[in-house]
């Protein structure tokens, strides 16, 4: 039986898969490129869209499966920042709501993209088998599934560098989602990494979250797969 890596080179193998995240996929390159047409910009972010409403009921489906009062105290705060919520005069619109500007400020009315009329199969099959995955798996390998959160920060911060410039037809206050998800998702990622480490501590669970976190990661490459064919790429 192999000895588990250490956290430091557990780590290091999930970062690595860094390389297969859908930053790389040639449809989000063209996007961060300056490449995109309106409408190649527009089935982005109507199809990404179903994936951002299926957040929460991702993070829904690991609370309902967790044991542990903890872990539910600080996980819920992750339902809370897409969903929004009002409490105690304090306010906070979520990061739907802030999708939903994006998409007006590249053009889209609310009510198209809320009905999902132009949510592609391939999308909807992708997030749809995330949330079933969620819903059915031990409640620390969804978690772990969420690691992709490692990798985000770099693409919002690439987005709010360069989308200014490249696509200045896209009102600035569009791009509120990626500002706010820049802090938010690090404070994520040490929150899904400590459960990790932690967790999957031996040789064979380390391998499958490895497994999980490539599962993943082949959600997202197949939704931009789908939005490629779809829409193209330039």
């Amino acid at each position: 039986m192999s000895s588990p890596w250490t956290r430091v080179e557990f780590e290091e193998r999930l970062r690595a898969l860094g390389s297969r995240y859908h930053i790389h996929h040639p449809f989000n390159r063209m996007l961060n490129g300056g490449r995109a047409t309106p409408m190649q910009i527009r089935g982005w972010v109507a199809n990404r869209f179903y994936y951002q409403v299926a957040i929460p009921q991702k993070d829904a489906a690991i609370l309902a499966n967790c044991p542990d009062r903890e872990v539910r105290r600080d996980w819920v705060q992750r339902i809370l920042d897409h969903d929004g919520f009002e409490l105690g005069g304090i306010q906070d619109e979520g990061g739907i709501e802030a999708w939903l500007r994006l998409a007006q400020a590249t053009g889209l009315e609310r009510k198209e993209v809320q009905d999902l009329r132009h949510v592609l199969p391939g999308v909807r099959f992708a997030v749809d088998a995330y949330v079933n995955f969620a819903r059915r798996a031990p409640w620390q390998e969804a978690v772990c599934s969420s690691l992709t959160e490692l990798f985000a920060p770099e693409i919002h911060q690439q987005r709010l560098a360069n989308w200014p410039e490249q696509y200045p037809w896209i009102e600035s206050q569009g791009l509120d989602y990626f500002r706010q998800r820049v802090s938010r998702a690090r404070r994520d990622v040490e929150q899904g990494l400590a459960i990790t480490l932690a967790h999957f501590d031996t040789h064979a669970l380390q391998q499958r979250a490895l497994e999980v976190l490539q599962f993943k990661l082949d959600v997202l490459w197949a939704m931009n797969d789908s939005m490629a064919q779809g829409y193209g790429v330039s």
